[in-house]
């Protein structure tokens, strides 16, 4: 499909993060202009330095999404916004509850209070499979079970979702009009800034598009945040010859899409005429064990005999199982994961290995056992 036209000017807000930066690099591949609007918050960028993989033809602005005059003054001659910036990370939103509804849904508003005065043709945001909670399953019968729910502290006598006579309940793929099951603070900011999205663009001769995003992975992702995305946190680990650390029996299922194929699916969604107005899953479209991914991972860094750390605890806002369902974004969007998820990991080793990494996850550990967060 070709674009819509070249030469573009485009906003990325939180742009300077892990998919922010491989987005940039594709856009002005395609002869785009980008500019950057992110914080540097130093959880995610060390020292509040900009990042060694921030392309030089991008624009960078350092302001916070909440400030409706770095804001303002960022849209100025934009038209088109990809809307990133946000707190990432289930289990620090349980206990950093003002920081995140502050950063992600005020400033999501933030962001359209100024778009009223200032619109473009279309917003495309990052949402989360969070979400849906516990995804789509099925029961011993056959039908599809929405409202799947765990009891609390059921490690003893097995994890995963059972129906009301006891029954175990299979993961389905989750389509995006399974409905909402809001199980962490994460969850409530990512939900409320799609409905921003979805409302306000068209409210005001905009377009709007939200993706659901899966768990990426790939160089690039801040190996020091605790609160990163799975496989950071399982590399960090490794890299400090430590083991993995994985809650409940490591047996839960997930989908690892590739960044560049993240950056693939936000292309389209920027370019493509039946995007707007849609909400898309966005995965590889393949599951695994998270205990499964931690041994492949520890192969690929050159640590095969490193088992992970089974904790056999559950932390609050985890679900157990959420696999997708990504027939809409290839069927409207036309797209299609590329990267192979063996030679994915090979390739986020060798970047690894070149990299300073502060393993601290038992640091998190504390805080969540500190406030009961973890049981």
């Amino acid at each position: 499909m070709e674009a819509e036209r070249v030469g573009e000017r485009l906003l990325i807000t939180g742009g300077a993060g892990f998919i922010g930066r491989h987005l940039t690099h594709a856009l002005l591949r395609r002869g785009h202009y980008v500019r950057i609007l992110d914080s540097l918050i130093e959880q995610v960028h060390a020292n509040g330095a900009p990042p060694s993989g921030l392309h030089a033809d991008a624009e960078l602005r350092i302001g916070d999404v909440r400030d409706a005059s770095a804001v303002r003054s960022a849209l100025e001659g934009i038209d088109k916004v990809v809307h990133l910036a946000a707190e990432v990370g289930v289990g620090q939103s349980m206990y950093a509850v003002d920081r995140y509804v502050s950063v992600n849904d005020l400033g999501t508003a933030v962001l359209f209070q100024q778009l009223i005065d200032q619109p473009v043709r279309r917003v495309v945001m990052a949402s989360s499979m969070s979400i849906y909670g516990e995804g789509l399953y099925r029961d011993t019968d056959g039908r599809l079970v929405q409202d799947a729910v765990r009891l609390p502290r059921m490690g003893a006598v097995g994890w995963d979702p059972v129906d009301r006579q006891g029954r175990p309940l299979v993961p389905a793929p989750t389509p995006e009009w399974k409905q909402p099951a809001l199980a962490s603070v994460y969850a409530i900011t990512k939900y409320a800034q799609e409905r921003l999205t979805l409302t306000l663009a068209p409210a005001y001769g905009m377009e709007g598009v939200a993706l659901r995003l899966w768990n990426a992975y790939g160089p690039g992702q801040a190996l020091s945040n605790p609160y990163t995305g799975v496989l950071a946190i399982f590399a960090s680990r490794l890299h400090n010859n430590q083991p993995p650390m994985i809650f409940e029996d490591g047996l839960q299922r997930r989908d690892f899409v590739h960044v560049e194929d993240v950056a693939q699916a936000f292309m389209l969604a920027l370019e493509h005429p039946r995007a707007p107005g849609g909400v898309f899953n966005i995965a590889s479209g393949d599951d695994r064990t998270v205990s499964d991914v931690a041994v492949l991972l520890a192969a690929a860094m050159g640590r095969p005999g490193v088992a992970p750390e089974i904790t056999g605890k559950a932390r609050a806002g985890d679900i157990r199982h959420c696999i997708p369902d990504i027939g809409l974004a290839q069927e409207v969007l036309g797209y299609s994961a590329r990267r192979d998820f063996t030679e994915g990991l090979v390739e986020l080793a060798e970047w690894v290995a070149q990299q300073q990494a502060v393993d601290r996850v038992q640091h998190a550990r504390r805080e969540l056992e500190a406030r009961g967060l973890v049981a």
